[in-house]
């Protein structure tokens, strides 16, 4: 799938699956299941995942990768690191992880990730005790850098407001994080 980004960085930034939960996750996902990698295939053997995003380094699952569907909790992860106490709000959802080792992000990549003008996504606001304090729907535009720029300034317009997950409309899967700059 071929995605067209701006040569500009972000002004806010999207935060992959650090590589220390990766690690975690390569072992064990948050609801106790071990990996089970599998290689990615255009026939959709063994999972449809070509094109899907991978959350370890923001970037669409290519053929023949070694990947893995786990179950991952972001906001406990991220209420672990700050003594937030999420409670109900913690979400546990599939996302695709690289199977072995990751290098993150490119560093020379512009644009926010995932940026399919017409796609729809739900941007979740949570505050600093990680409780839901607001969200909206959004569709991607054709600028989609100035669009998520404006719906992530709207959202940190709020001082409550300590962080974003990004997700898909469709199935609800997280996509990544943002926090307060």
């Amino acid at each position: 799938m071929i995605q067209h980004m701006p040569l500009s960085a972000p002004r806010y930034t999207p935060c992959p699956i650090p590589p220390p939960t990766l690690k975690e996750l390569q072992d064990t996902d948050d609801a106790g299941r071990p990996l089970e990698p599998f290689t990615a295939r255009e026939d959709g053997v063994p999972v449809h995942c070509v094109g899907s995003p991978l959350r370890c380094c923001l970037r669409d699952i290519e053929p023949g990768e070694r990947i893995a569907l786990v179950s991952y909790a972001p906001l406990r992860r991220w209420a672990a690191a700050t003594g937030a106490e999420p409670g109900a709000y913690c979400e546990l959802g599939p996302v695709f992880i690289h199977a072995g080792a990751c290098d993150g992000p490119d560093g020379d990549a512009a644009g926010y990730p995932f940026a399919r003008a017409g796609a729809l996504r739900t941007v979740r606001r949570y505050n600093a005790d990680g409780q839901i304090v607001g969200g909206r729907f959004f569709e991607i535009p054709e600028d989609a850098e100035t669009g998520f720029d404006a719906v992530f300034d709207e959202a940190f317009a709020d001082p409550e407001v300590a962080l974003v997950h990004v997700r898909a409309l469709e199935y609800g899967c997280f996509q990544y994080e943002v926090r307060r700059p």
